[in-house]
């Protein structure tokens, strides 16, 4: 095969430096955002942050914005003019033998510094300053309170060991997640561990703070914390016999024979059942979580004079501009070295900032469309929430649905119903009898509000669930579909959200 050179003409899109940094500042969320302009300002001098009191376009000093010029002359001349007249009043070298030791001052010591009081143990300004010193600090975890008992609670040396390693086999829900013989095999050999010894310690721990925690199951989580109630609790035993006993019965809501086997009657059945789900099934929940994380809005929606309008959050938006005493430091005709360098920071600078407004503005775009098409919701609720993909929007803007995509991942929308991200405002749609629409968002707040009206004696199937929506809503929508929305809003089948009223 012989070799050829030959010349084709052709126009391809080319991702340039600046698209590829607008397009990855776009899918950033707000605190990924805030990151990334931290780097930028760590990096690029050309970059900086104005403070509050600024104007945006605020220009630097004429002295400021002047090149400076090397040698100490300009140096010696500034100091000379700046504090000329505090030089002056200085005292000479000679002079600071004569100074006495005490001096007047028309100043007392409470004007600089605060009296050193703290509020009296009790009070509530002693538990406000409490709360604040501590807001700060990391929540203890289950493993951290249990080993402060632990430290608390007279053990052998051996039981000691034993019991750190049962805490150590306890996971987040509380119950003890390996066997017992897994965990002896697990200790030293010198320790000659009999499987009794490790049942004893056990059960030393289940009586910790929370009560139930090292439970096996959820039968024996349920018996400890029953056995730790007073001896006059009523329906006391009569509750442990069934959680013993007849577990598997109260699971599946068979009341018929858990009051034929507990002989019990229907009220007293229900007190018994009462007293059970007062319990805590996973014990393990009971400590505080991991400190919750806030979220930042991205814009915000309000109504005003019966017009809902969308305005980006102020503090989420980084307020950066291009520092002018840096800037008047680049001269166009010089080439040298460092020339280059502040020419090339400051077209970066201007970039960076470029596309930060173009992420604003799109931001803003989306947002409004939005609030738009789903303003039904904004004003009634969940139900009247109107389908709407992805396509909709990009269409309405005129930009690619993949633009939408990342515009829409990880931002927030603040409303008078709360605070939703964009991406719920997106839903599948169910066809109706009249040849009309419905979101799938709003369908599951009927199905919501259908079981929470529901007799709790005799619950809604999903087939009646689906002829209820087909008859007084008129939206076709089959009884798997119904089961799927139900099974997404974590709510139990009919079988087992039947209750004794």
């Amino acid at each position: 095969m012989k070799q050829s050179i030959q010349l084709r003409l052709g126009q391809q899109l080319t991702m340039t430096p600046q698209l590829q940094q607008a397009i990855r500042l776009l899918q950033l969320s707000t605190v990924e955002l805030q990151l990334e302009v931290q780097q930028a300002l760590e990096s690029n001098p050309m970059l900086e942050v104005i403070e509050e009191g600024e104007e945006e376009g605020a220009e630097a000093p004429e002295a400021a914005a002047e090149p400076l010029e090397a040698g100490g002359g300009d140096g010696e001349a500034l100091a000379g003019e700046a504090g000329g007249e505090g030089l002056s009043e200085l005292p000479a070298a000679g002079e600071a033998e004569a100074i006495p030791e005490e001096l007047p001052v028309d100043s007392a010591w409470e004007d600089v510094y605060d009296n050193a009081w703290l509020p009296a143990a009790g009070t509530a300004e002693a538990e406000e300053r409490e709360g604040n010193d501590v807001r700060g600090a990391s929540a203890e975890t289950l493993r951290e309170h249990l080993l402060w008992q632990l430290n608390l609670t007279p053990f052998s040396e051996t039981d000691a060991a034993i019991a750190l390693a049962l805490i150590d086999a306890i996971d987040d829900d509380g119950y003890l997640s390996v066997p017992l013989e897994e965990i002896r095999q697990g200790l030293a050999p010198e320790l000659e561990v009999e499987p009794a010894e490790i049942e004893a310690v056990l059960h030393r721990i289940q009586r910790f703070d929370p009560v139930g925690v090292g439970a096996r199951d959820l039968r024996e989580c349920l018996l400890v914390q029953l056995t730790q109630l007073p001896e006059g609790t009523p329906w006391r035993a009569e509750a442990m016999r069934l959680v013993d006993q007849h577990l598997d019965l109260l699971a599946g809501h068979d009341h018929v024979q858990l009051r034929r086997r507990l002989r019990l009657d229907e009220d007293a059945l229900r007190e018994v059942v009462t007293l059970i789900r007062s319990l805590n099934p996973r014990p393990g929940s009971a400590l505080p979580g991991p400190e919750p994380e806030y979220i930042v809005p991205d814009v915000f929606v309000r109504k005003q004079r019966g017009v809902w309008r969308v305005e980006l959050n102020p503090e989420a938006l980084p307020r950066l501009r291009i520092n002018p005493q840096y800037a008047a430091l680049v001269r166009r005709a010089d080439h040298s070295e460092d020339n280059a360098y502040l020419r090339s920071h400051l077209q970066e600078a201007r970039w960076f900032l470029k596309s930060l407004q173009s992420r604003n503005e799109t931001l803003l775009k989306v947002a409004t469309c939005i609030v738009e098409r789903q303003r039904a919701f904004l004003e009634y609720g969940e139900e009247a929430m109107k389908p709407m993909v992805l396509r909709d929007v990009a269409e309405a803007v005129g930009m690619h649905e993949s633009t939408i995509s990342r515009v829409t991942t990880q931002k927030y929308m603040h409303t008078p119903r709360g605070i939703y991200e964009f991406k719920y405002f997106f839903s599948s749609h169910v066809g109706t009898t009249d040849g009309g629409e419905c979101s799938a968002t709003a369908i599951r707040a009927m199905i919501r509000k259908l079981i929470a009206a529901e007799d709790p004696r005799r619950p809604l199937s999903d087939s009646k669930i689906a002829q209820l929506l087909r008859e007084r809503e008129g939206i076709n929508v089959a009884r798997r579909t119904v089961a799927k929305y139900r099974e997404s809003m974590a709510i139990p089948p009919s079988n087992e959200r039947r209750r004794l009223v």
